[in-house]
């Protein structure tokens, strides 16, 4: 699987199924694989940043770079399982686990007030004010149990986020 070049064996294929918990079909995997191929101009086996910002709908997102610090350098493995998150079969602890990592772009395992506001800038843009920002976020927190010096944890992500039907999906085109 290191090599692009190389055609998925079904152990290859049943071995992405598992490290992402089923989350795509082998006919999926194989159609991931095809596009990774695409992606990977170097043919290394490693989507760089660079290439992973040639897919539009990525570029153009607002979350773009923070989510470039989560995956520059993957291999299709790791690629997939970076993408499981917006399967229709991932859990919601998987949405969840994945959205979690956007917010912790640190890595301490904590997510601070000033990470919240560092996400909604990206997403709101000069749409409001940074005050406004500061009383949604301080409104949402107090409405969940918490305080705007709280520093959450991926459980406290969980019992905020767990039942809200959370949708994170893209469809994977199969030939």
């Amino acid at each position: 699987m290191g090599n692009t070049s190389s055609m998925l064996t079904q152990y290859d294929i049943e071995e992405v199924q598992e490290h992402c918990n089923c989350s795509f079909s082998q006919q999926e995997i194989v159609s991931l694989y095809q596009r990774f191929c695409q992606l990977d101009r170097s043919g290394g086996g490693f989507i760089s940043a660079e290439e992973f910002l040639s897919v539009p709908e990525f570029a153009v997102n607002p979350l773009s770079q923070r989510l470039l610090r989560m995956l520059d350098g993957w291999n299709f493995k790791e690629f997939v399982a970076f993408l499981s998150a917006f399967s229709p079969r991932a859990t919601t602890q998987q949405k969840i686990e994945f959205i979690f990592k956007v917010y912790d772009s640190d890595g301490n395992g904590r997510v601070a007030m000033n990470d919240m506001l560092e996400v909604l800038r990206d997403l709101t843009g000069q749409f409001i004010s940074e005050q406004q920002r500061e009383q949604v976020l301080t409104h949402v927190l107090e409405e969940a149990g918490y305080t705007k010096d709280s520093l959450l944890v991926l459980s406290d992500f969980m019992k905020i986020l767990g039942n809200t039907g959370l949708k994170m999906e893209v469809e994977v085109p199969v030939d």
